[in-house]
């Protein structure tokens, strides 16, 4: 597997302090960098500094969301970051979710499906160089009734930009396997990803002829190691919060896609309580109601021996590029989080046969929920 991290380039007081872990984390040996925008700051500028500073790591946009530029903007920007980085440069969309599209930008969130397929159905045309004329049901270039004629961009692209997707819904997931070269997940759950995630995921590869080994997934968790089992007590209470505020409060009211991809991995029933909790106010009743195994079977959280077992699961589950949020709390000890998982994924043996049973899409034989030791 490769590694990757995520980072924002807002965060923290010193962003000279978020561009010297770029650099080191590069000297630590990670595959690729994906450069978060959210509604903190956007991703391109930080990714041409962080261009300028690093000489081999990938960077990547992980997300540039729909809405917030034109297709057309979109290419261009991928264009120059990828000219700039002597072709270093992967460019990740996603379609965010109502409240920022619509909260923040103020563009309808509506038919995200759709102008995602346009999208990159527009930019792969504006990549290939020539003039753009495109008539979809939700982008029409040239705009129609006015003097504009089909253009091209003056710069061509130097490389080649491989295009990720992330995503969570199934119909997202088909579109994925269908147009994209890699895939960026989350709320994965190894022994649930083969009906919730892959089997979508195969669907569209299979429209667009193309197999599992055409495709990166990209998954991706924090990771932190527990000295000891009250050390491992400590943390996965301390992220009980974390997930119930992605469960109940990512999202809006009536849309919250991870809350969806939780309850397709077999908790459906908590993720609903979770949610309803949540959005009434009672914040600690909502993590009260996340498990020690929600916590654990989505993260790379434990002991040295427990996430290196994870590791491998991960592995053998179909993830190809492992992506990485180290736990820490300063640049440093998040940096030694990092380093010491980047060694144990290097140590991570192949993986298992196709035909073994822990493969995606073959029956799973003994499902072992990692569990946190009890007091």
């Amino acid at each position: 597997m490769r590694t990757a991290t995520t980072i924002e380039a807002s965060g923290g007081a010193d962003w000279s302090r978020q561009a010297d872990f770029v650099v080191e984390a590069e000297k630590l040996g990670l595959d690729i960098c994906w450069v978060a925008e959210a509604w903190g700051s956007d991703a391109p500028s930080a990714l041409g500094y962080y261009a300028a500073r690093t000489d081999r790591m990938l960077l990547g946009s992980g997300v540039m969301q729909l809405g917030t530029r034109t297709p057309a903007a979109v290419a261009q920007t991928a264009i120059t970051l990828s000219n700039l980085s002597g072709g270093r440069f992967l460019l990740g969309l996603g379609a965010s979710g109502p409240q920022v599209i619509e909260g923040l930008h103020g563009v309808p969130f509506a038919r995200p499906l759709r102008r995602m397929r346009e999208t990159v159905e527009i930019v792969r045309r504006v990549l290939e160089g020539g003039r753009l004329s495109y008539a979809g049901a939700e982008f029409t270039i040239p705009l129609p009734g006015g003097e504009a004629v089909p253009m091209r961009l003056s710069t061509r692209a130097e490389h080649t930009i491989p295009l990720y997707l992330a995503s969570l819904s199934p119909a997202m997931l088909r579109l994925t396997g269908e147009v994209a070269d890699g895939w960026l997940g989350t709320s994965f759950v190894p022994e649930g990803a083969a009906d919730a995630y892959f089997a979508h995921l195969d669907d569209g590869l299979a429209r667009s002829g193309r197999t599992r080994a055409d495709l990166d997934v990209c998954q991706g968790a924090e990771v932190a190691f527990a000295r000891d089992e009250e050390a491992l007590r400590a943390m996965t209470a301390d992220r009980r919060k974390e997930l119930a505020f992605s469960l109940g409060g990512m999202g809006s009211a009536s849309t919250n896609f991870y809350n969806n991809a939780y309850s397709r991995q077999g908790w459906a029933d908590v993720a609903a309580e979770v949610r309803e909790r949540w959005q009434a106010g009672d914040r600690d009743g909502a993590a009260g109601l996340v498990t020690d195994e929600m916590v654990l079977g989505t993260t790379l959280i434990g002991t040295e021996a427990m996430v290196r077992e994870r590791l491998e699961v991960w592995r053998d589950a179909g993830v190809t590029t492992v992506r990485l949020y180290p736990a820490g709390e300063t640049p440093e000890a998040r940096l030694a989080t990092l380093g010491r998982a980047i060694e144990l994924v290097r140590e991570t043996g192949p993986a298992v046969p196709a035909s073994h049973p822990s493969r995606p899409g073959c029956p799973v034989t003994a499902t072992r929920w990692p569990r946190a030791p009890r007091g």
